[in-house]
C-alpha cells in the first residue's frame, strides 16, 4: 500500500454526503480521488460539489482506476458482496457500509476472499470509534458498574413518510436490504453490544408486521445470550405511535448501570456507587471519520481497525437468526 490511501467510492447516496465522504480528505494520509454512481449526471454533480477529480458510472472502471488503492462501498447491502469481492480480487482493500451484506452467507464468502487474497476488509460500524461510545466501553471495561449481567435495547419510532409511498424505500425491500429497518438501524445497536459485551451466541425472537405498510417485519422482540453468559433483550418497533418514541440501551451490572441512546447522541447516564452522573456523547461532524482514521492507520501499518469483516459478520449472523434465515 502506498503512503497515501487513495479512495474510490462506489455508490454516492445520502450517507456519503456528510457522514463519510468528506472524511476521506480530512484524515491524514488519505484522499478521495474517484467516485461512482450508476446515474452519470448525479455522479458528475457529486464530484463537482465535493471536489473529486474523477467520476464514473461503472463500478468496474472505478475499481480498475490505477490511482484508486482502496474502495469504499456505500451501495445498498444487496451489492456489497459483489463489489467488495471484485475490489479485493483486484488487490484493493474494501470498506463496506453496514449491514455487511444481504445475509450471513454472503459475509462468509467476503471473509473467505479477504483471507485468500490477503486483502483487508472493513465495515462501517463506526460507533466502535466514536468518543462518547468509547467512554461507555471504558465504563464497562473498568468495572465501574461491576460485572455486567444483562442488557436491554428499546427502540420505537413512527413510520417514515416514505413508508406510505410508492415505490417503497429500499430499506424495506428484503431483496435489496436483507430485511426491514432492523437490518438498517438495529444492526448498529447489535454491533455495539458485540463490541462492549462480547459476541451473541444464542438468539430467540418473535417478529410481526403490525403496520402492514410493507412486506418485512416492523416489530421484533428478541432474547440474547452472549458468549460470556451475559443475557439481553431487544424490542424494536418501526411503526410505533409518536408518544412511544424511544431510543435507549441499558447495561446492568452488579453494582450499577449505564443508559444511553444509539442514534440520539443524548447524554449517557451512569448509576454507580449510589451516585448518578451524566456524560456528554458528542456527535462529530463526520461520524465515520474516527473509524476511517483507524482504517488508514492499519493500511499504513500503524495501527488496527476494530470493525472488520469478521466482527461485522457476527452481527449479520444475529440478524439472520432473528429472522430465522439461517439453515
Amino acid at each position: 500500500m502506498s503512503k497515501t490511501i487513495n479512495w474510490g467510492i462506489i455508490g454516492c447516496g445520502n450517507v456519503t454526503e456528510v457522514k463519510s465522504g468528506p472524511a476521506f480528505n480530512k484524515v491524514a494520509g488519505s484522499g478521495l480521488v474517484a467516485i461512482m454512481r450508476r446515474n452519470g449526471e448525479k455522479a458528475r454533480d457529486y464530484a463537482i460539489r465535493h471536489n473529486v477529480p474523477r467520476w464514473y458510472d461503472d463500478a468496474g472502471k472505478l475499481i480498475g482506476d490505477p490511482e484508486v488503492n482502496a474502495v469504499y462501498i456505500a451501495t445498498p447491502p444487496g451489492s456489497h458482496a459483489e463489489y467488495a469481492i471484485r475490489a479485493m480480487q483486484s488487490g484493493k482493500p474494501a470498506y463496506v457500509e453496514k449491514p455487511m451484506a444481504l445475509n450471513y452467507a454472503e459475509c462468509l464468502e467476503m471473509i473467505r476472499v479477504s483471507q485468500k487474497t490477503g486483502v483487508p476488509l472493513f465495515v462501517a460500524y463506526y460507533r466502535r470509534m466514536l468518543p462518547g461510545f468509547l467512554k461507555i466501553k471504558e465504563f464497562v471495561d473498568s468495572g465501574a458498574i461491576g460485572k455486567p449481567l444483562f442488557f436491554s435495547i428499546r427502540f420505537f419510532i413512527p413510520p417514515c413518510k416514505e413508508d406510505y409511498g410508492s415505490p417503497l424505500p429500499w430499506r424495506v425491500m428484503p431483496e435489496i436490504s436483507g430485511g426491514g429497518y432492523l437490518f438498517d438501524l438495529g444492526s448498529h445497536q447489535l454491533d455495539f453490544i458485540d463490541y462492549i459485551l462480547g459476541p451473541v451466541e444464542k438468539v430467540s425472537a418473535v417478529t410481526l408486521n403490525q403496520g402492514k405498510l410493507y412486506q418485512p417485519e416492523d416489530f421484533v422482540s428478541a432474547s440474547f445470550t452472549c458468549s460470556n453468559g451475559i443475557g439481553g433483550q431487544g424490542i424494536w418497533s418501526f411503526a410505533a405511535p409518536e408518544h412511544l418514541r424511544e431510543d435507549s440501551i441499558e447495561i446492568a451490572g452488579e453494582t450499577g448501570s449505564i443508559r444511553f441512546s444509539c442514534f440520539g447522541f443524548t447524554s449517557t447516564k451512569v448509576n454507580a456507587k449510589g451516585k448518578t452522573r451524566y456524560f456528554s456523547n458528542p456527535r462529530p461532524q463526520h461520524v465515520q471519520q474516527p473509524l476511517i482514521e483507524t482504517i488508514v492507520d492499519e493500511l499504513q501499518g500503524q495501527g488496527s481497525c476494530p470493525s472488520t469483516g469478521v466482527t461485522a459478520a457476527r452481527t449479520s449472523r444475529v440478524l439472520d437468526e432473528i429472522l430465522s434465515k439461517l439453515p
